[in-house]
């Protein structure tokens, strides 16, 4: 059915019902009846006709009782209790599928996002073409800021390239000659001249799109609450009509069970219940895109993270400064931070950061030179200082090299550090580090006490720092050096073999695990765009302690549904005993059905509270 209609036959049954009636109270009772079994046959043929569709597919769901329903009531001519049913589930349909909500746009967004221009050097001019018309051994140019538009090698040029929503790396990469680059990554400083190595549609933004479409297309849909009770309802409420009808052959009390048992709980409990879940995790700045996700959250027993950005703060800090002998390392963390006033450098920025933090103003810098994606360096109280890599720093000054040599021997791990010179020589090596999140450990001893026992973090990342990470959350299965097609490989091999798996990431490399996962979960203020796209969950706030959050809320909303419906099936059986025998005619039947689902209703909203 389509999705206007499932919205058209609520609202036409009511009209229906209302118009005759006001009719019939006028005396023209004919008329009213007349406009009750017209509406009755426009309003449920659609459900009748879609209902037995399914039964030659195979599908015997929720629905068939109430088709049973509307189709007796047209031929016994009780048409206020057909309508009735017609309101009831066609508008328990359209409950449902609001909650579901809209159907993810990922892959459209991805490609609204993908490089559209190349820039192709041609007999000294420049010309622009498609990225579709980019030919292996092309010779492009990737101007500051733009994305790199296919797999290449850098020709000439030097730069830094941000490759974090590729690989997770947090801090830009360095892009000189005979560097590799992926398509998507973004050049930060400097023009680079780049020979293609693969056509657009066969590079890594390629991939990623195709991985996010596929793994879309391979979640298999969740089956509807209601249909897994019908399971043994539907059967049930046949059995007893067929015994009512052997036992007083009257047509009419047949009608009455089936009126009752029409099972408007099932319709109307699930949709309403989740509606309320949704809204309350929106409250708490959790969006859930459709129901379906909000019933899998609390199903899910395996946890996968992604790490830079999902378990750390997604940009390198400052972790430590090692100073040479005769220098105080916050003087000089102090003395680098104000010539790296003057620099747009993540690390730079990361520097300024880390002195303000240890209290007090940075002094103006003067003559201040910056070498892009090198270094910088200026005068700070008449004192030179050059801060950067240590090729820059050395490069300047020949005689600091062996004061850096000795620096390195003093507890350093080899990771990104900047070195500073402070009057032409070697003072301090700055070390730098993506810190853990402050909320890390609260959040994962949460989802531990939730019974959660399985977790593992992927990440295109190096190893060696992923399993620094995940060593201290406390997770033993850490597997780093991984592209887009790698984390969905894995994710699908843990869905493959049994497993609920729930997927946190925030970079584009991670969309199509998300996509992939039972249940994927995005922290939009790292990432946003497509990866929020192709989640299932988005997290508003920068706070991990939301997802154990997002569990409670499914498992609270799924415990009200499962009781709304138990105890709506109850009194429906109770009224389906009393209409076989006699008891109950269907008009009847049809406003106890009523009082029923209001019961229904009532319990399924506590799940908003």
């Amino acid at each position: 059915m389509k999705t206007g209609t499932k919205y058209l036959l609520p609202a036409a049954a009511l009209a229906v019902l209302v118009v005759g009636a006001v009719i019939r109270s006028r005396g023209v009772e004919t008329t009213g009846t007349a406009i009750w079994m017209a509406g009755l046959a426009v309003t449920g043929l659609p459900i009748v006709l879609r209902t037995g569709a399914g039964i030659l597919r195979g599908q015997f769901a929720a629905d068939i009782v109430a088709s049973l329903s509307i189709l007796g009531a047209l031929v016994l001519q009780y048409p206020v209790a057909g309508l009735v049913i017609v309101l009831m589930q066609s508008g328990g349909e359209a409950l449902e599928e609001y909650a579901a909500g809209r159907a993810s746009a990922a892959v459209r967004h991805l490609e609204a996002l993908a490089p559209r221009l190349a820039h192709r050097p041609r007999a000294g001019a420049i010309e622009d073409i498609a990225v579709d018309d980019i030919a292996v051994g092309d010779e492009l140019l990737v101007r500051p800021g733009e994305l790199v538009p296919c797999d290449g090698v850098v020709l000439r040029g030097d730069s830094h390239v941000d490759t974090a929503s590729l690989t997770g790396e947090p801090v830009p990469v360095r892009a000189g000659p005979g560097a590799k680059l992926m398509s998507g990554s973004s050049n930060q400083e400097g023009p680079l001249t780049i020979r293609a190595t693969a056509p657009a549609r066969e590079s890594q933004y390629a991939r990623i799109v195709e991985l996010v479409r596929s793994a879309q297309a391979s979640k298999a849909p969740i089956q509807r609450v209601a249909d897994r009770y019908a399971a043994w309802f539907t059967p049930a409420t046949l059995a007893l009509c067929a015994v009512t009808w052997l036992v007083t052959r009257d047509p009419a009390r047949v009608l009455s069970v089936l009126v009752v048992a029409t099972p408007c709980p099932l319709l109307l409990a699930a949709p309403v219940a989740i509606i309320g879940g949704v809204n309350r995790a929106a409250r708490d700045g959790i969006i859930v895109r459709t129901g379906a996700a909000l019933e899998r959250l609390g199903t899910v027993d395996y946890v996968v993270l992604d790490k830079t950005g999902t378990l750390t703060m997604g940009r390198p800090s400052v972790s430590g400064v090692r100073a040479a002998p005769g220098f105080d390392a916050a003087e000089v963390l102090r003395r680098a931070a104000a010539v790296e006033q003057a620099s747009s450098h993540l690390l730079g920025r990361s520097i300024v950061e880390a002195a303000l933090a240890g209290g007090g103003p940075l002094p103006a810098p003067e003559r201040v030179t910056e070498a892009p994606g090198r270094g910088i360096c200026g005068i700070v109280e008449g004192t030179p200082v050059v801060v950067g890599s240590r090729s820059y720093v050395t490069g300047d000054l020949p005689g600091s090299s062996a004061g850096f040599a000795a620096l390195d021997g003093t507890g350093g791990d080899g990771g990104l550090e900047a070195s500073v010179a402070v009057g032409g020589a070697a003072a301090a090596v700055i070390a730098f580090a993506d810190q853990p999140r402050p909320d890390l450990t609260a959040a994962l001893g949460r989802l531990r006490a939730q019974g959660l026992t399985n977790f593992m973090v992927l990440s295109g990342d190096d190893q060696e720092n992923v399993t620094a990470i995940a060593r201290q959350a406390g997770i033993a299965d850490a597997r780093g050096d991984l592209l887009a097609a790698d984390k969905v490989a894995v994710v699908r091999g843990l869905v493959d073999a049994g497993h609920r798996v729930l997927m946190v990431g925030d970079g584009t490399n991670d969309a199509p695990a998300l996509g992939a996962a039972t249940v994927g979960v995005a922290l939009a203020e790292h990432g946003g765009g497509i990866t929020a796209e192709a989640a299932d969950a988005v997290l508003l706030r920068d706070d991990l302690g939301l997802v154990p959050r997002a569990l409670d809320i499914s498992r609270r909303t799924m415990r009200v549904t499962r009781q709304s419906i138990g105890v709506g099936l109850g009194l429906s059986g109770a009224a389906m005993v009393v209409a076989a025998a006699g008891g109950i005619s269907p008009a009847a039947g049809a406003l106890l059905q009523e009082g029923i689902d209001l019961a229904v209703i009532l319990n399924a909203l506590r799940t908003a509270r």
